[in-house]
Formats: structure tokens, sequence, C-alpha cells
């Protein structure tokens, strides 16, 4: 059962509840910011301190970063536009009793040309169901070409960030966003320190191995994955998340991203797919 709901003020959100699962996403980003089967955590960590209010990104769940991922971009705000513009409700369908899909769309008119001038139409299909599993399509609708890149900003619920792995990206170069250098990822990815890298060539599935579960992200679209925990002082500086945040998440995030970018022609289309469970 899909309903819509809105918060005092006014914020709107779909509630998701079928037999496998329930999520909530809100139409302001077509954000998901819970996600969790029946009986089990949530799989998706939410920031107590965030903020549901239009014009603000939401800090937790999964973000949309497009047309552009970080700030490579100087016309546009960090992460694009996508994250904070109100996207149409196109339909909520009950595949079956343990499945739901939900659509929404957003497409160009001024507001978003004044950022970036280009025509578009852009769809997330979200699947709820024992796994997640977001589909981000973007069409170029306009008479020329242009170049995107974007990410699904996962944020994922873990026990503590000294608890856990990253599996499944030994041996892939990487793009370290603190130094700037290309290095070589060797062996599991473990946390003691402020981590952002864009990883490329990136063909396999990736697990977060914690110490009660382990969660699978699997990219299609996508040969480009980052990976993110702010650590305890870049934690202290940021909006929307507690001092002590850093050790309740990290972000996996699939992405279009450095190397990775796609150039659309006129009536080209990219589809951007993670399945998480």
């Amino acid at each position: 059962m899909g309903e819509l709901k809105a918060l005092e003020n006014g914020f709107e959100y779909i509630e998701i509840i079928n037999d496998a699962a329930c999520a909530e996403i809100a139409l302001q980003g077509a954000h998901v910011f819970h996600y969790a089967r029946h009986t089990q955590e949530p799989l998706l960590w939410l920031s107590d301190e965030s903020l549901f209010e239009k014009g603000t990104a939401i800090r937790g769940g999964i973000p949309i970063c497009w047309p552009s991922f970080g700030m490579n971009n100087p016309k546009l705000p960090q992460h694009g536009f996508a994250r904070i513009f109100l996207w149409d409700l196109v339909s909520v369908e009950e595949i079956d009793l343990k499945t739901t899909q939900v659509i929404l769309s957003l497409k160009d008119d001024e507001k978003s040309r004044n950022f970036w001038n280009n025509a578009f139409d852009l769809e997330l299909k979200i699947t709820v169901s024992e796994q997640l599993t977001l589909e981000l399509t973007t069409v170029n609708t306009d008479k020329k070409s242009y170049i995107i890149t974007q990410a699904l900003h996962s944020y994922f619920h873990i026990s503590k960030i000294e608890n856990i792995a990253i599996k499944g990206l030994d041996s892939k170069p990487y793009l370290d966003a603190l130094t700037g250098n290309m290095q070589i990822q060797n062996g599991d990815i473990i946390f003691d320190q402020e981590i952002d890298r864009v990883y490329q060539e990136v063909d396999q599935s990736i697990y977060i191995k914690d110490q009660s579960r382990v969660i699978q992200i699997q990219n299609f679209g996508s040969s480009s994955s980052v990976v993110w925990n702010p650590w305890i002082d870049k934690c202290k500086r940021m909006s929307g998340m507690s001092d002590t945040a850093y050790t309740e998440f990290v972000c996996v995030e699939s992405a279009n991203a450095f190397d990775d970018f796609k150039k659309l022609e006129p009536g080209e289309s990219h589809t951007l797919r993670a399945i998480i469970e």
C-alpha cells in the first residue's frame, strides 16, 4: 500500500507498506529516507537532526546527486539541484503483496534552466520489496549533447564505524578526494580516519560487512562508486548531523563520477540502477 502524507509544515512524502518491507520517500528530491524489511533494522541511516524543509536537502537516506556530482560545475549547487527540487509523483503500483513500485519524474523548467540550461526528462523508479531497487533514467530532450555526472548517495545504517569492512573493491583504482591522488585499493576498506574516494572500474557487487549483517550493493549503468565517511573533525563541521554521527553510517554510492561521466546526445538516455539488500 502507498499513501501520500505530509508533515505539519506541508513537506510531502509517500509511505509504502507491503508484506515484505516499508519505505518513506520525499517528493522533494525523490528522496528515499527510510527502508526496512519487516522485523529488521533500517537499512538506511537518517540523521536525527535532518531538516524536513522545502529547499533544504535531507541528511541521510539516498539523496540524488544530479546533473553534477560534487562541485565539478561551479554554476550548480553542490551535488546539483535534483535533491532540492520538487518531483512529480507519476504512479504508485502494487506489483504483488511483497512488491510496490513508485515512479517520480522531474523535467526542465525555467527554474532548472537558471541553474543548468539544458532540456531533460528525469525519472526515478523505486521498487520496494525484499530488496530496494532504484533506477534513475536521464533522457536528453534537448537539441544539443551534454555531459552529466550523478550518484545515488546512499547512507547505510551500521552498528559502529569501526565494526565494518567494505569488500568488493580490492585492486580497484580510486581517486582520493582528500589528496587529489590516484591510488590502488589493497584489500578491504576499514575506517580509522576520514575517507572520501571515487573508485573506478567497478564491475562486481560491493559488500558492507557488519557485526550482525552484510549489505550487498549491485550497480548497473555504472563503473564508479564513492565510499565516504567524514570522521571526527569534518563531522563536527557539517550541518544536519550530530558530532558523533560519523560512527553510525557509511556512504557507498552508486555513481557515474570522475572518468565515468556520461555524455548524452539528443534523444539518448542513460539509466543508473542500484539493487540494495
